[in-house]
């Protein structure tokens, strides 16, 4: 999809851009040269003193008089240019994929903001659509998609029903993603420099990523939610969290291969309360004492929490020692989509139990499909979606989705506490 960052301006920061002087236009990981010269330069008296600090790296002394080259990295302050967005995940963040691969995703999913069926499960956008606009991308392409497709600005593979580990509901586990992106990577590197800028045939080279951006890439991980929904379905919730330790090893394995390939900065969601999906709500209801006050399913939401406990541990104790290059932005995505659960009538929507899309209340009917049952149609799909939570029992509204990211996009709900466009900076690795 070829949509530009029109729609979302109330997330995207404003402040001048100083890019001989960021992290993303330096050859290094988020290192710049400055060179200093005897002529000295004039202090930024508006720069905030306690937020503008340097971490001096290393000092070559070239020789030539007066001259040093001081390559530092700026903290906190400038805005990181992303050329690239790679994403990998299930249908939380699906923008084409299991649409391409198996079936459409069918309308009315995509209605309220692209007006037909646009590979996503949602009425609209989803959090990766807010992501690349904040960035000031294109909306990703699906990788398994064919037709009318443009990756110069990233790709995402990420697929419906996707896991972290196998079996699951889709073949496209966390371990083929990773492998498909490998594979992307390295034709594309094979083929840019051998096509010509006026070639008028496909494939097009203004249709693939610069070789260069891999590495100045931001990339971003929702995926998780179906390794504990599938366990839940077939197992217990005992045997679910001895899952855990090996799903996430599987997840370290994946990230550790993504920097092999040269990718540095990783932004990377936990798993929401899987417990308050009206999905979850309506089967697993019936066990005493088995709902918190918001109605959520508590034991389901606290292996949820185990998951993401073990999962910040992986990543702040073992991947960031492991991957000393790497940047690493932690989103806790339970604790926002809870709040807005618990805080859903205050924030202008209704019971959060309640769905748009389809019917699971005797009779299931996947949204996109009707049934007529004793002269009533069942799963018509509501008539404001945007005050509803939740679109189809499963998945997040547009509207719920552009709440949530308005939230963690500025790193109110992030370890470290960084904002989506300083995500290439190393507060906590210098």
């Amino acid at each position: 999809m070829n949509h530009k960052v029109d729609h979302f301006t109330s997330l995207t920061h404003r402040g001048s851009r100083q890019k001989s002087m960021h992290p993303l236009n330096c050859p290094n990981s988020c290192l710049f040269l400055s060179v200093l010269s005897k002529k000295k330069k004039k202090s930024q008296a508006t720069m905030d003193s306690v937020r503008r600090f340097y971490v001096v790296i290393m000092v070559l002394v070239l020789g030539l008089k007066g001259i040093s080259v001081v390559v530092m990295c700026e903290a906190s302050t400038e805005r990181c240019e992303f050329p690239a967005l790679y994403n990998f995940g299930d249908s939380n963040s699906d923008t084409g994929g299991i649409s391409s691969a198996i079936t459409e995703v069918p309308p009315p999913n995509g209605e309220t903001f692209f007006g037909h069926p646009s590979g996503r499960f949602s009425d609209g956008r989803l959090i990766v659509d807010f992501i690349a606009e904040n960035l000031k991308l294109q909306y990703l392409s699906a990788y398994l998609d064919s037709i009318g497709t443009n990756f110069r600005q990233g790709a995402n593979f990420a697929t419906g029903g996707s896991s972290i580990r196998p079996p699951g509901y889709s073949p496209f586990h966390l371990v083929i993603q990773i492998s498909q992106f490998v594979q992307f990577k390295s034709r594309t590197m094979a083929l840019y420099d051998k096509l010509t800028s006026n070639r008028k045939t496909p494939p097009l080279k203004s249709g693939l990523p610069r070789p260069r951006d891999f590495s100045r890439a931001l990339y971003t991980f929702d995926i998780g939610q179906n390794d504990l929904s599938y366990g839940f379905q077939h197992s217990s919730e005992e045997q679910v969290r001895a899952s855990i330790p090996d799903i996430l090893d599987q997840f370290s394995q994946a990230v550790q291969q993504l920097y092999k390939e040269g990718a540095r900065f990783f932004w990377i969601h936990n798993t929401g309360p899987v417990g308050c999906l009206p999905y979850s709500f309506i089967y697993h209801q019936s066990k005493p004492n088995n709902l918190d006050q918001n109605r959520c399913v508590k034991s389901h939401n606290e292996v949820a929490q185990e998951f993401n406990k073990q999962l910040k541990d992986r990543i702040m104790s073992q991947l960031k020692v492991q991957l000393p290059q790497a940047a690493f932005t932690y989103v806790d995505m339970y604790a926002v989509k809870y709040a807005l659960i618990s805080n859903a009538k205050n924030q202008g929507f209704v019971d959060p139990m309640n769905f748009c899309c389809g019917s699971y209340y005797g009779y299931h009917i996947d949204c996109g499909k009707k049934a007529v049952v004793n002269g009533t149609v069942y799963g018509n799909p509501c008539d404001h979606p945007s005050m509803h939570i939740s679109w189809d029992g499963i998945h997040y509204s547009e509207a719920a989705n552009f709440w949530v990211a308005n939230h963690i996009l500025n790193g109110s709900f992030s370890d470290p506490p960084l904002p989506i466009h300083k995500a290439c900076h190393y507060p906590t690795n210098m």
